[in-house]
């Protein structure tokens, strides 16, 4: 296998799958199965791209529509009545996320929102331009967890409202209506506000659940499914995910692999933590290692160093073999025998393979004279990363071993160690 030889498949893609489900069950650092442990700052990223980048919150938020406000203090203190009041542009808004053990995950959102209206001042009626700052604060955790899916509860969803300036092009607002201005709007925009983040929280729920049931292809060999496989929880440092991986050949049957707990290492500086269990990974090579039979010709078309090649095994052939020498070329035969294994050692992967060899000569009346029947015992240096999407995994050949399985012509062991 030539250094820089390539096998791709499809990474989990897990930075779909942090979502702010939050912790139903007593924080624990021990997963089982594919295992993710997720820092708090991966999480901000994604919902801060899910919510605000994707411009979801103000597509709910646009045109959202506040009650009348009344009051007395404009000028020569005339009854004052703001009508038509709705929300135009979510500005500079800005999402954070805290860890709750125990409890869930507490999202805060705080942005400038954009209101605009009309504003009737005695017999006077113009526009009015409201910028209110806001800080909404929601606590959320997961329930009813059944089949790879969860549902979204927010339990405390606190608005707070700081600054607002309000501008009117004759100035004939007092401080007495900004007073009537805020006031009205702490009593009524918690009460508006809170209810669209309920929706837009559940739509990314929905959204980023299915990255977490979704059945990969594996070329034509199989798939390999995935999906939550219980509540996920959090401890004080990371949300932790446990996930159920199905790897399916073709017409359904699985590959079975250990799924027992397994320790994820310390999130340190990192985003996230994924935890692939090496029986899991072996069942996947299964699929993604599956080499059809391959014969070649023994000539320097094919290879360049056939001619070599075929010395060598010439030498080993007894001199009393009538039917070993003749015009056809030799043949090579490769065979994989039985399923690549991944053996994980601290910061080292190795994947073992056995290929069986068979050397022959086919007659001009299509018979054949087996040689040599070797099996070759490879162990491949493997490094894994992530590139494109994609867990990719680099092998080069790090040892060989050969050995004689059986020939039709009466070589030997002793001889085949002169060839190799």
């Amino acid at each position: 296998m030539q250094q820089g030889s390539f096998l791709e498949m499809t990474t989990l893609k897990l930075f779909g799958i942090i979502f702010f489900c939050g912790l139903l069950s007593p924080s624990q650092e021990v997963l089982s199965g594919l295992s993710c442990a997720v820092s708090p700052g991966a999480m901000q990223n994604v919902l801060s791209d899910a919510i605000l980048q994707n411009g979801l919150l103000q597509q709910h938020l646009q045109g959202l529509v506040l009650p009348n406000i009344m009051g007395e203090g404009g000028l020569l203190n005339s009854p004052t009545s703001i009508t038509g009041l709705h929300l135009v542009k979510v500005r500079l808004p800005k999402l954070s996320v805290v860890l709750l053990p125990g409890i869930g995950v507490q999202l805060t959102i705080a942005a400038k929102l954009e209101l605009s209206g009309n504003c009737l001042v005695g017999l006077l009626s113009e526009l009015i331009d409201i910028l209110v700052d806001v800080n909404i604060t929601a606590n959320i955790k997961c329930t009813n967890f059944e089949s790879g899916t969860v549902q979204v509860v927010i339990e405390d969803c606190l608005c707070i409202l700081g600054a607002i300036k309000i501008k009117l092009l004759a100035g004939l607002l007092s401080l007495s209506v900004n007073e009537i201005v805020l006031n009205q709007l702490t009593a009524t925009l918690p009460g508006l506000l809170c209810p669209v983040v309920d929706i837009v929280v559940n739509l990314v729920n929905i959204q980023l659940l299915g990255t977490l049931n979704a059945v990969i292809p594996v070329g034509t060999a199989g798939t390999i499914h995935y999906r939550l496989a219980s509540l996920p929880f959090t401890s004080g440092l990371f949300l932790g995910l446990d996930l159920d991986g199905a790897v399916k050949q073709v017409g359904g049957s699985i590959i079975p692999h250990d799924s027992s707990p397994s320790t994820l290492p310390p999130l340190l500086d990192k985003l996230l933590v994924l935890g692939l269990r090496q029986s899991f990974l072996n069942a996947a090579l299964s699929l993604l290692i599956q080499i059809p039979p391959q014969t070649y010709t023994c000539t320097p078309e094919v290879f360049s160093g056939a001619s070599h090649l075929q010395e060598a095994i010439t030498t080993l052939v007894p001199a009393g073999c009538s039917t070993c020498h003749g015009t056809s070329p030799l043949s090579i035969k490769l065979t994989l025998s039985g399923n690549p294994l991944i053996l994980l050692e601290e910061n080292k992967a190795t994947v073992e393979l056995s290929v069986m060899i068979q050397v022959f000569i086919k007659h001009l009346d299509g018979s054949i004279l087996n040689l040599l029947l070797l099996k070759a015992d490879l162990g491949l240096n493997a490094r894994v990363s992530i590139a494109g999407g994609r867990l990719v995994l680099g092998l080069s050949l790090g040892s060989t071993s050969l050995s004689l399985e059986s020939s039709d012509v009466g070589i030997s062991n002793g001889l085949l160690v002169i060839l190799v």
